[in-house]
C-alpha cells in the first residue's frame, strides 16, 4: 500500500471527522470511529493531528474558512449595499440548504467550545473574523457606491451576525429545514439592515 504524508493525510481525516459528526453529532467524533470512517488505523490520527482536541480544532476551522470565503467573495463583487446582502445572504442561505446538518454540527462545536479551553479561542477568533470582515465589506461598499450609513458598520455587521446567528439557533431549535418561512426571515433580516444603515430619513 502506497504511503500517505501527515499533509495528505489531514484533510482527508478532516472530511471523515466532518462527515461523521454531521451524521451522527460531535459526541460520535471519537478518534476510533472517524480512523473507521476512512479506513485507517487509529493511530494515524493520533499521529496527523496529536490529540482529538487538535483534531475537533482543524474541524472548526474548516467550516469557518469555507464560510467565510464564500460570504467573502460573494460581499467582494457587489457595488451597493442592498446587493452585498443579497449576495451574503444567497451564500449562507445555500450552505443552509446543501447541508443543513452542519449548521447543527457548528453549533454543536460551539457549544463543547464553550468549555474546552484549547477550542474556545478557535471561537472566539472565528467570531472577532466575522466581525471584522463583516464591517471591511459594508466599508468596501460604502466607498464603491459613494454612500454613506446611518450607524457605524461595525454596528451593521454586529446586528447582521447576531440576526444570522439567530436564525440559525432558531432552525436548530425547530428541528426544522430551511423552508420559505425561513427564506423569508432571512430577507426580512437584510431589509431591516438596509433600513439601519439608510436612517430613519431615508425616504
Amino acid at each position: 500500500m502506497a504511503h500517505v504524508s501527515a499533509a495528505e493525510r489531514r484533510p482527508q481525516l478532516i472530511a471523515a471527522a466532518i462527515e461523521l459528526m454531521a451524521r451522527e453529532g460531535v459526541a460520535a467524533g471519537s478518534t476510533r470511529a472517524i480512523a473507521a470512517e476512512l479506513g485507517v488505523a487509529q493511530a494515524t490520527v493520533h499521529y496527523t493531528f496529536g490529540t482529538k482536541a487538535d483534531l475537533y480544532r482543524a474541524v472548526l476551522e474548516t467550516l469557518t474558512a469555507d464560510l467565510l470565503a464564500g460570504v467573502q467573495q460573494a460581499a467582494a463583487r457587489a457595488d451597493s449595499l442592498e446587493e452585498a446582502l443579497r449576495a451574503t445572504a444567497d451564500t449562507i442561505w445555500t450552505d443552509l440548504v446543501d447541508r443543513p446538518d452542519l449548521n447543527l454540527l457548528w453549533l454543536e462545536l460551539v457549544a463543547l467550545s464553550m468549555r474546552t479551553p484549547e477550542l474556545r479561542e478557535v471561537v472566539v477568533r472565528y467570531h472577532q473574523e466575522v466581525s471584522e470582515l463583516g464591517a471591511g465589506a459594508l466599508r468596501d461598499v460604502a466607498r464603491r457606491s459613494g454612500r454613506s450609513y446611518a450607524l457605524p458598520p461595525e454596528e451593521l455587521a454586529r446586528f447582521l451576525i447576531n440576526g444570522l446567528d439567530g436564525l440559525c439557533m432558531s432552525l436548530v431549535i425547530e428541528g426544522a429545514k430551511p423552508d420559505a418561512g425561513t427564506r423569508r426571515a432571512l430577507d426580512q433580516l437584510l431589509a431591516a439592515a438596509v433600513a439601519l444603515a439608510s436612517g430613519p430619513d431615508a425616504p
